[in-house]
């Protein structure tokens, strides 16, 4: 399996780290030994919201070959979901067949038409943004809708992560992973709209 996770300036980096040390562990934990993972951006270097800055590993051109790609939140993305050119970017995973966001992230999912007639969230700031890409909006920490999954506001990112590394590990590797990151907490199951629980 092929991850890309997606950067941006003005990200909220702990968005991105939550999901990211979550869902790495599968590989450094033994569960996915063939999982691999690109940082990408449209620069080589971005900024979060604070100034801290955060390398790209590539500059792809196209994101088609990701398994999964993964969108952090961050008051940037409010801005570039009018970029036709990053949006555009984005349009390219469009044969990726598992698209996860957290936070504001599903606003750049929206943008790109990933989001349509899906069931989604985001942080509780932008439910009224995130209606502009799919009248199907929710307060939800989690929804899974198969080939899209979106979580909540900030903290969500470890919740989310941990919940990819259970759909993709089951449910032993999700608990293995909490425990080594001393992770105690259980967010309730993902709303599913549409799937078999």
């Amino acid at each position: 399996m092929k991850m890309a996770f997606i950067l941006y300036d003005d990200l909220t980096v702990l968005d991105f780290v939550g999901f990211y040390d979550a869902v790495t562990r599968l590989k450094a934990m033994g569960f996915l030994p063939g999982l691999e993972w690109t940082v990408c951006a449209r620069t080589p270097q971005v900024r979060d919201g604070a100034g801290l800055r955060l390398q790209a590993d590539a500059v792809p051109s196209s994101l088609e070959g990701f398994d999964l790609i993964f969108l952090p939140g961050g008051m940037g993305s409010r801005g570039l979901r009018k970029d036709q050119d990053f949006v555009g970017w984005l349009r390219t995973a469009r044969p990726c067949p598992l698209k996860v966001s957290v936070c504001t992230g599903s606003l750049l999912l929206g943008a790109a038409g990933f989001l349509e007639g899906k069931t989604a969230t985001t942080h509780p700031s932008a439910y009224d943004l995130l209606a502009e890409y799919t009248p199907k909006t929710t307060r939800e920490r989690l929804v899974d809708e198969g080939d899209v999954i979106t979580g909540g506001g900030v903290s969500t990112s470890i919740d989310l992560g941990l919940y990819l590394c259970e759909r993709l590990a089951g449910a032993q590797a999700r608990d293995q992973i909490a425990r080594q990151m001393d992770y105690p907490y259980r967010a309730k199951p993902p709303l599913r709209p549409g799937r078999a629980v």
